[in-house]
C-alpha cells in the first residue's frame, strides 16, 4: 500500500475538524455567586454612593435603582426612615438570616420606617430587584 502526500494531509485535514467540531463552542458558565441580570431588565452600573463611606443619617431614598446612602450609622434606638423616589416598585428587607427588616412593596412615594434597638450591622436589599443592596450600622 502506498501512502501519498495528498493522502496524509486529507487524513490529517480530517481528524482536526472531527476534534473542533467535538469541542462544542457552549458559553462558560458564570461563577456560582455571581450576580445574574434580571430578565428584560437592564442593571444600572453600581454608582458612587454604593461603594462611599458610611453617612451618620437616619433617612434613605431609594432612587435610580439604589439605596441612597448605601451604608449609613445611627446609634441604637434611631428609627431609619426610607423613602421609595424611583418610579418602580421597591422594598426594604433583610438578608437572611436576619429578618427585622420587612417592608411591604413600596410605590413611589412609599415610606417605611424602622427602629433599630441593638447595636449590629444590618445588610439589607430589595427583594424584587436584588442587586439593590444597603448597610445599616447601628452603634451605641
Amino acid at each position: 500500500m502506498r501512502i501519498t502526500a495528498i493522502g496524509v494531509a486529507c487524513a490529517a485535514g480530517g481528524v482536526s475538524l472531527g476534534l473542533l467540531a467535538g469541542c462544542g463552542s457552549t458559553a462558560p458558565a458564570a461563577p456560582a455567586g455571581a450576580s445574574q441580570p434580571m430578565p428584560g431588565m437592564s442593571m444600572p452600573a453600581p454608582s458612587a454612593t454604593q461603594n462611599a463611606a458610611p453617612v451618620a443619617t437616619n433617612t434613605v431614598s431609594i432612587k435610580n435603582f439604589a439605596f441612597v446612602p448605601a451604608t449609613i450609622t445611627v446609634k441604637a434606638g434611631v428609627t431609619v426612615t426610607w423613602t421609595n423616589a424611583d418610579q418602580d416598585a421597591h422594598t426594604v428587607t433583610s438578608v437572611p438570616p436576619a429578618s427585622q427588616l420587612r417592608s411591604p412593596t413600596l410605590n413611589t412615594g412609599g415610606v417605611y420606617r424602622h427602629a433599630f434597638t441593638a447595636p449590629g450591622t444590618y445588610q439589607y436589599l430589595c427583594t424584587i430587584h436584588p442587586f439593590m443592596t444597603g448597610t445599616v450600622v447601628v452603634t451605641r
